[in-house]
């Protein structure tokens, strides 16, 4: 069977595709012969290929990553990183390695943690 895939409409790109379709809608529209999807057709054909492209797992997981990117400035990486450069960048060494303040206070607040944990026994 010969190659067919360098021919016809498929084989241009995709702005002069986009034009000829849209004088092609234009047309039918003029003409009054369009088809105008009723809204039970149109949630009927969202459906449809909402189904199709779920499928598709890698798909689907590649647009959860970027939903992610978007939504968290870059996922946990990035604000591991972020933090990482911030005590890079410090100059109070108490806080090396901490979050959230600096290793006494955190002893001490475990200190004052225990205190209230033995008043309840």
């Amino acid at each position: 069977m010969s190659d067919t895939s360098k021919r016809g409409f498929a084989s241009m790109d995709e702005d002069k595709q986009r034009e000829i379709a849209s004088k092609g809608g234009h047309a039918a529209h003029e003409k009054g012969t369009a088809h105008e999807f009723t809204s039970e057709e149109a949630r009927e054909a969202g459906r449809k290929g909402g189904e199709t492209v779920s499928k598709d797992r890698e798909h689907m997981a590649e647009i959860g990553r970027e939903g992610g990117k978007q939504s968290h400035g870059g996922g946990r990486k990035k604000q591991r990183d972020d933090e990482a450069d911030d005590i890079e960048n410090s100059d109070d060494t108490e806080s090396k390695g901490t979050q959230g303040g600096s290793s006494e206070q955190h002893a001490e607040a475990g200190r004052q943690s225990h205190k209230n944990t033995n008043k309840n026994k």
